[in-house]
């Protein structure tokens, strides 16, 4: 069965089209708001079925996201592989860990995130992981959006792979300076 992702980011309102201001601090021509679609348990549990199909046989101890967008799917993640599931959050601009959430010397992770764009926030994790003596096994996210190839981890995994046009702030095309820019993402930079 193939599945139809674009069917169903249009079905649930998940895929915007306009200008819009990434967490990155780049703006886009559209934006894939996937706490839209994550709301339906069963694209939820599609989602997170076929991450877990993607690393059924990956050795790890506990599954890891970054606040906000990927904590609902990489709870679900977890739960399928029965592991352990905490998220990193930006705590004064730095990603970092709170809530009792830790990091021990050797564990192994999975980073399970919604959409990659640029690649910060996954680059983030990692740097915050090995800093603390933790090792990335794997790599999973339902949307790659990204323009240019990003390489993160040889065990990368996406669900999809999504076009859209990434501007930086200097370069933004006429079409888009007459729409009002909305910054949907969870970084006020």
């Amino acid at each position: 069965m193939t599945i139809d992702f674009e069917k169903i980011f249009i079905e649930t309102e998940a895929l915007m089209r306009g200008h819009f201001i990434l967490s990155s601090g780049k703006h886009s021509d559209t934006y894939f708001q996937c706490a839209k679609v994550l709301q339906y348990p069963k694209y939820l549990n599609l989602f997170a079925q076929e991450l877990y199909k993607k690393f059924e046989n990956l050795n790890f101890d506990k599954v890891i996201s970054p606040a906000i967008g990927g904590i609902v799917l990489g709870t679900e993640v977890g739960r399928r592989f029965d592991k352990r599931t905490i998220f990193c959050e930006r705590e004064s601009g730095k990603m970092s860990l709170r809530r009792g959430f830790s990091i021990e010397k050797g564990e192994k992770f999975l980073i399970i995130e919604d959409v990659l764009s640029t690649g910060g926030s996954i680059q983030e994790v990692i740097k915050l992981i090995n800093s603390i003596g933790g090792e990335v096994v794997g790599i999973g996210v339902i949307v790659d959006r990204s323009l240019m190839p990003i390489h993160l981890h040889e065990n990368f995994q996406s669900l999809c792979k999504l076009k859209a046009q990434i501007f930086e702030k200097e370069n933004i095309p006429n079409s888009l300076k007459s729409i009002v820019p909305i910054k949907p993402g969870t970084n006020k930079k």
